[in-house]
């Protein structure tokens, strides 16, 4: 399906009442793209554009917009061919990075605020499931003659599954809401007016942990102590104590870090077969699972 952006921000420039706009890429991929609108009288506006299962950010943004969460505000928004795109507030350069600080303060606030029925929720008996859910996923990248020799990955997630219900005990625990998914410092925008939380597009109802837990990126070895700081920094800033709580028979933070890590696997082999389904991304994505396998097997206790 080819990129149907030009068409898509017609659509939404008839709907806002604009006519003409000059386009500057700010980040693009294959499933979605950022870019910076100018209008004829210098004024600015972001479009954003995304395909499935990046297509619900629009009503994402409204929802947390009326819940005072600060967020951009989303000025139209449209459908087409399986891509959504949506026009929405500018708030220009940023002035500094996002740092730990920042991050607590704006997961407090997400994470009180009332939690939308709308949004997909991730409970204990809904995260139980996702080492067998990576499994049907493996099962269908096999049959389709990718992912072979991966007696290592089936192995690590049949022990992970076995004692998911153990480990995922304490999942409705505090905080439980509002999950933004994708929450990084490159996701916090700090302006002069303030901040704004940005990229919604995966945000369910689940443990907050979650969050938390991802707020320092994939990239590195997951650090339990540098969690645990953050995690006190949360309280101190006006998070729940409960934070803090043991859960599924692990810290709080090994199980955040554990659980999230799973959470990613399952995301990154389910990309692989249903949403990107590109063998030639095989090998970067078989390398991640088997890095998070192993941080989910030391994490959990497995």
């Amino acid at each position: 399906m080819t990129n149907p952006s030009a068409e898509l921000l017609d659509n939404l420039l008839t709907l806002a009442g604009c006519t003409t706009a000059a386009r500057e890429e700010v980040r693009v991929w294959s499933m979605s793209g950022v870019e910076r609108l100018t209008f004829p009288d210098a004024s600015t506006a972001i479009f954003k554009y995304a395909k499935r299962p990046f297509d619900r950010e629009d009503q994402a943004l409204r929802l947390a917009h009326t819940l005072g969460v600060p967020v951009p505000q989303v000025h139209a928004s449209a459908v087409l061919d399986g891509w959504l795109g949506i026009l929405m507030e500018d708030f220009g350069l940023a002035v500094r990075d996002a740092d730990d600080l920042d991050g607590t303060a704006a997961a407090v606030v997400l994470h009180g605020t009332r939690t939308a029925p709308a949004l997909p929720v991730l409970d204990q008996s809904r995260l139980c499931t996702l080492p067998n859910r990576a499994l049907e996923h493996l099962a269908l990248l096999r049959k389709a003659e990718r992912w072979q020799e991966t007696d290592d990955v089936e192995d690590a997630l049949d022990r992970i599954a076995r004692a998911a219900e153990a480990r995922s005990a304490g999942t409705t625990v505090d905080p439980f809401g509002w999950v933004h998914s994708e929450f990084h410092p490159t996701s916090l925008h700090l302006s002069q007016h303030g901040w704004r939380l940005l990229d919604f597009a995966r945000a369910f109802t689940g443990p907050g942990l979650l969050d938390l837990a991802s707020w320092h990126g994939t990239l590195d070895t997951p650090d339990p102590l540098r969690l645990r700081v953050f995690l006190e920094q949360y309280v101190t800033a006006g998070g729940t104590p409960d934070a803090l709580t043991p859960r599924g028979g692990l810290t709080a933070e090994n199980w955040a870090l554990g659980w999230h890590r799973m959470w990613a696997v399952e995301w990154f082999m389910e990309q692989s077969v249903r949403w990107i389904n590109d063998p030639a991304t095989d090998p970067a994505y078989l390398k991640a699972v088997r890095r998070h396998l192993t941080d989910v097997l030391h994490l959990l206790e497995v």
